[in-house]
């Protein structure tokens, strides 16, 4: 089942803070939902752990996250992969693009895509996709608070 998700945060702080931001992973691990753990293997790739609840389903995801097509301090693609055991699996990723908005604002724009399977996607597209938005809203909200903070 594929998901796309997309959407736009305002950010109280310059470009190039975001972007530092964006590629340091306690910011991302503290803004990812139900992470647990995301650890910096190189300068493009990361190892999480994320617990995660769906309708009913609880379930731990071990992956791996990748940086590609960076353009710095303007753009990048975010890439991830989990594996949540008889849960299932999810992976997707995301365009992640900065534009300054005066000297002290910028303005984050997403559009994401996902998929999942397993015991997952037999929760049907509008649980999931409700889910999924709202686990995006809540990752960009709060990278945007400790960011511009």
């Amino acid at each position: 089942m594929a998901l796309v998700i997309e959407g736009e945060e305002r950010i109280a702080a310059p470009v190039e803070k975001v972007w530092k931001a964006l590629n340091d992973p306690e910011i991302l691990r503290e803004a990812i939902p139900g992470c647990q753990s995301l650890e910096k293997n190189s300068d493009t790739e990361m190892a999480a752990t994320v617990v995660l609840k769906i309708g009913p389903i609880k379930a731990t995801f071990n992956g791996e996250v990748t940086l590609k097509n960076l353009k710095p301090p303007h753009s990048y693609t975010i890439q991830g992969e989990g594996k949540g055991g008889i849960a299932g699996f999810a992976k997707g990723g995301a365009d992640v693009t900065l534009t300054a908005d005066g000297a002290d604002s910028t303005v984050l724009k997403y559009a994401a895509k996902a998929e999942v399977g397993g015991k997952i996607a037999q929760l049907g597209s509008r649980l999931i996709q409700s889910t999924s938005k709202k686990l995006a809203g809540q990752f960009f909200s709060t990278f945007g608070e400790k960011v511009g903070a």
